[in-house]
């Protein structure tokens, strides 16, 4: 039987204290996952369903048969590992800030980390995401200036709630227009949101993107009784319209 409380890993971070922690909530017969950053939580392995539509509701955008997909942030690894379970997927990048996230996984600390670390299409890369998608080189530091026919981002708490500051400007119009340059031309975003859907920013979208849709996550909240929500965003690369010669 495991013990109730465990603090598995604690790492100081350029963006504060992060740990790892296992609990069991009473009359729970499974272990729960937490991600803590500085007083902040970040993830619990309770609370899945909204990391799991991010992959779901993006990939069933792309018209694609092979694809190549690119995850920002890794977490406790729902998202990328959902978009492992799509057999359209022949090669997954995870960009992480953290190294001490990724140790988690290499070193099967996560429920999920033996599954991501043994497939052999995935890769995990620490890096600034936000830095990489304005960058020349792009998202993937092997292949420089590579698209990618997914982006599936889920870092900041909600486009107005992020991180760090400097997060910001990837959810303005430039921003959004260097993210869509890591794109093929039929390539899909998607985002994850904690907060509700947010007509500003599903209008900001469409100034980059074509069609963009807010999509309504449900799930059960065990803790506070009834029914929580996310936000996935999901809309697709505009093709520029080719000028008669």
């Amino acid at each position: 039987m495991s013990r109730r409380f465990e603090e598995i890993a604690w790492s100081p971070t350029p963006l504060g204290d992060i740990s790892l922690r296992r609990r069991r909530y009473p009359g729970s017969e499974t272990d729960v996952y937490e991600v803590k950053l500085g007083d902040e939580f970040l993830m619990s392995s309770l609370f899945t369903a909204g990391e799991v539509a991010l992959a779901r509701l993006g990939l069933a955008r792309s018209p694609d048969a092979d694809l190549d997909v690119a995850v920002g942030g890794l977490g406790l690894g729902y998202t990328a590992r959902t978009a492992l379970d799509d057999p359209r997927v022949r090669s997954l990048i995870v960009v992480e800030a953290l190294g001490e996230v990724i140790e988690w996984h290499e070193r099967h600390l996560v429920p999920l980390g033996s599954h991501l670390a043994s497939d052999p299409r995935c890769r995990l890369v620490q890096g600034d995401f936000f830095a990489a998608a304005g960058d020349p080189v792009g998202l993937d530091p092997r292949s420089p200036g590579r698209r990618f026919h997914a982006i599936l981002l889920d870092i900041d708490h909600s486009p107005r709630h992020v991180l760090n500051p400097r997060h910001a400007a990837l959810y303005q119009p430039p921003g959004l227009r260097a993210l869509a340059d890591r794109l093929h031309p039929d390539g899909v975003f998607a985002l994850w949101s904690n907060d509700p859907p947010d007509e500003q920013f599903t209008s900001t979208l469409a100034e980059v993107f074509a069609a963009p849709q807010a999509h309504v996550v449900d799930f059960d909240n065990p803790l506070q009784g009834g029914i929580a929500t996310n936000t996935v965003y999901v809309a697709r690369k505009q093709e520029v319209p080719v000028r008669p010669g």
